[in-house]
């Protein structure tokens, strides 16, 4: 597989691994959201047929998976089955690889592995696990690449949001309980990722979506980094998986494992000192979690029999939110890498904050942007931009839809892709006077109307930004591509040096 490497070479020093498992040249994306992880904005028709209410603070209704599952305890998973069914379908799989979409995001709730979920206080839906093999199957066939989101954190890691499943200002995700239970999701959807062909097409795994911005909110969070990526690479390493530093006394410890059944590895792994105690104890709850979902969806043969030697297969790229998207010193998760790793930074202008709200603040701010450049310095480098949009704040004509598409392609294409938000939103004529919504967060709706070309590497204007770009950026862009990787090299070495020894530091 051609790596990114050949199209970045100016990242190519801090991540000379990160990319082989990505999509050929770049990343060409949708979101698959409001499918698994329903978020009633995106289809508001539905949502109040399914049971549930719109309202202008969704602490207050019943505008979440919670919230509805809560108010209809006897019916939620008939009704969710439903959405599940005909909300993504094969045709949509179909539709999205002849537009040349090349990878999906897929936005998830921590309740798809049903055996996290506290159901004397917690209320979600159950049976999405049997939809999401489904649709993987499909865009495996396809050849679509997926990148598994964890968008939804057990305790919520975000107040006031539909996408967190159970809209609330409690937040309670950063506490050492629900780092556990996320780090058991983690070893959970690693395994599958590795062992069900279904999930084949699985090649990065998402560790939280969209934290709290403000570190301070997010105590311990640094250190939930790093075990994020020692669960991922535990995981591997009893698959025998091969990853960069792994320990020395290694391979004496997994000569002691049975070979013919992960699930008795991973306990004799656990009973090693092999791993830290968080990383083993999530290991240690998701062995039930794992015997469960063999006999459940006929997996005994792959996860508790068959020989699972992967030493042919790649490592996971785990990813998480890039430095930037947080503030008050926040912890670096590039210093958390071990193996391939990557970096999500999403954009919206239509929140405001970003640019004056019309036309030409846009494309001066989008033509302008150093985003990739800026996380690259630190560390946090492939980066892809997991969420973008049409979206505005101020009344858009079709034609700057049209050049706003093509210069937020442009800027997102300087990393490693992007992915749109989100792949389709709720029909049309059933928004009223709201057309503006599906407009302009629908891609097969941009494509339609022709905002967005049908192969995505391509560009109605390829020259949309040559009359925003600053001068100064144009010379710093021409300095970095004749000499810049020269004048920084010295710099860039020190960098990967101090990452590898991260590395070696944090490997278990």
């Amino acid at each position: 597989m051609k790596s990114l490497l050949l199209i970045l070479p100016l990242l190519s020093a801090l991540v000379p691994k990160a990319l082989a498992q990505m999509p050929t040249n770049k990343i060409y994306g949708v979101n698959l959201g409001g499918w698994l992880l329903l978020e009633p904005w995106m289809l508001p028709k539905e949502w109040q047929e399914m049971g549930g209410q719109i309202c202008d603070d969704c602490t207050q209704c019943i505008e979440s998976e919670f919230a509805l599952a809560k108010a209809y305890p006897d019916t939620v998973d008939g009704v969710f089955a439903q959405h599940w069914d005909t909300w993504f379908t094969q045709n949509d799989v179909n539709t999205l690889k002849d537009a040349g979409i090349n990878t999906v995001r897929l936005p998830l709730g921590f309740w798809i592995v049903e055996g996290l979920v506290n159901r004397a206080v917690e209320h979600y839906p159950r049976g999405g696990l049997q939809y999401l093999r489904r649709g993987l199957g499909w865009l495996r066939d396809a050849g679509i690449r997926v990148i598994l989101d964890h968008h939804a954190l057990p305790g919520v890691q975000t107040p006031g949001q539909m996408f967190t499943g159970n809209c609330t200002d409690d937040v309670q995700f950063y506490t050492p309980y629900n780092y556990g239970r996320a780090l058991v999701w983690t070893a959970v959807m690693t395994t599958l990722s590795h062992l069900d062909p279904n999930f084949s097409s699985v090649f990065s795994i998402e560790a939280v979506n969209e934290e709290m911005m403000d570190a301070n909110d997010t105590p311990g969070y640094g250190d939930f980094q790093k075990n994020f990526v020692r669960t991922v690479r535990a995981v591997e390493t009893i698959l025998g998986i091969p990853v960069d530093n792994t320990p020395p006394n290694l391979s004496s410890v997994m000569s002691t494992l049975p070979s013919t059944n992960f699930v008795a590895a991973l306990d004799g792994a656990c009973k090693s000192d092999l791993f830290n105690q968080d990383v083993t104890a999530a290991l240690l709850e998701a062995i039930p979690i794992l015997s469960d979902i063999a006999t459940s969806y006929d997996l005994e043969v792959i996860l508790t029999l068959s020989p699972f030697d992967c030493h042919d297969k790649e490592p996971i790229v785990t990813n998480f939110m890039d430095i930037t998207w947080q503030y008050d010193n926040p912890s670096n998760p590039a210093d958390a890498a071990i193996g391939p790793q990557a970096y999500d930074n999403h954009l919206y202008y239509s929140f405001g904050g970003v640019a004056d709200p019309n036309p030409t603040a846009y494309l001066e701010s989008i033509c302008n942007l150093q985003r990739v450049q800026d996380s690259a310095a630190l560390g946090n480098s492939p980066m892809w931009f997991g969420e973008w949009a049409l979206s505005t704040n101020f009344n858009a004509t079709d034609a700057f839809l049209k050049d706003w598409a093509d210069a937020q392609k442009l800027a997102y294409s300087k990393g490693a892709g992007w992915i749109f938000w989100n792949f389709k939103i709720e029909s049309s004529d059933s928004w009223g006077d709201q057309t503006d919504v599906p407009r302009q967060w629908s891609y097969l709706e941009g494509l339609k109307r022709g905002y967005l070309t049908q192969d995505p590497s391509k560009y109605l204007n390829p020259d949309v930004c040559v009359p925003y770009i600053k001068d100064n950026t144009k010379s710093t862009t021409t300095t970095t591509s004749a000499t810049g990787a020269v004048k920084s090299s010295t710099s860039r070495k020190l960098a990967k040096k101090q990452r590898q020894r991260h590395a070696r530091e944090n490997f278990f």
